[in-house]
């Protein structure tokens, strides 16, 4: 049973709440982020967000990197790592601008400060 509620939202729903990230959009995903059984749904929907926006005609950057740094700044350290994988997983200037933001954000070494 525990699977089945897992698999709800799906990753096509994800991947809209982050591409639109409007206020109501933003609440959802930190209720997401919260539950670590969701995780693996919530980096699916980012991976088809980013190849959505890498196929796109037109490449809104700028709301790219407003997304790399949202989740910089709100995910949970579990998810930083993995943020930060996603965004290197291609060159193409779609996930450029998203890690351009989630570097900006600093999420990551918040997580795992230097020592």
């Amino acid at each position: 049973m525990n699977a089945e509620m897992a698999a709800f939202p799906d990753r096509e729903t994800i991947a809209a709440k982050l591409s639109t990230l409007g206020e109501s959009d933003q609440a959802f995903l930190r209720l997401l982020m919260e539950n670590a059984q969701q995780d693996e749904n919530f980096l699916s929907g980012l991976d088809l967000c980013l190849h959505e926006a890498a196929e796109a005609k037109f490449l809104n950057s700028l709301k790219l990197e407003r997304l790399g740094e949202w989740l910089g700044g709100t995910a949970p350290a579990r998810l930083q790592v993995r943020l930060m994988e996603a965004a290197r997983s291609s060159q193409h200037a779609a996930y450029q601008a998203f890690r351009n933001g989630l570097t900006r954000s600093g999420g990551l070494e918040q997580a795992y400060p230097r020592v």
